[in-house]
């Protein structure tokens, strides 16, 4: 099987605690996720601990308990041992992005990136948000970078918004 269909195996499992939690905890957790993904890629004595086979699973159940019980619900740190005891925590960071995937489709949510003439003021994020939002039927979470030439551009996946004298184009 491969690791993309096991991290979303996993990621669905996640979502499917945090559902029974409420709304409010499916984006938490996957705050708590992206967390967790970030620390072990950021962190080499984090990663190696988690990976090494010289550390007990049940050790590594325990770090996970201690660094994270005060902070996580504990449905969520009894799914990341779950995972560990599994021998899957090389697939945090997959699992992670299977999860930010499968609660986008649940929010029904897109993520656009927008590069524009100059850096935007929060009014004008606003706007083109808004105008996204209502072009594309879905909740649009931009990401503004680059200050490029030319014409202003939104992605989002394969569609794209071109904005030129103040209209906007039909994807493609």
């Amino acid at each position: 099987m491969k690791s993309s269909t096991i991290a979303r195996n996993y990621a669905e499992a996640l979502l499917l605690a945090a559902e029974a939690h409420g709304t409010s905890e499916i984006e938490r957790y996957g705050r708590f996720m992206e967390a967790l993904a970030g620390a072990v890629q950021a962190d080499e004595r984090i990663s190696v601990a988690l990976e090494s086979p010289r550390v007990s699973k049940a050790v590594k159940a325990a770090l996970l308990e201690r660094a994270l019980g005060d902070l996580a619900p504990p449905e969520f740190v009894r799914f990341l041992q779950a995972v560990v005891r599994r021998g899957r925590q090389g697939l945090l960071a997959e699992i992670a992005q299977q999860y930010d995937g499968l609660v986008d489709v649940k929010l029904n949510r897109v993520h656009a990136g927008v590069t524009l003439l100059e850096e935007p003021d929060a009014r004008l994020q606003k706007e083109l948000i808004e105008r996204l939002t209502r072009a594309i039927g879905k909740e649009v979470r931009a990401h503004f970078r680059g200050w490029a030439t030319g014409s202003t551009t939104a992605r989002c996946g394969a569609s794209w918004r071109r904005c030129g004298g103040g209209s906007w184009a039909g994807s493609s």
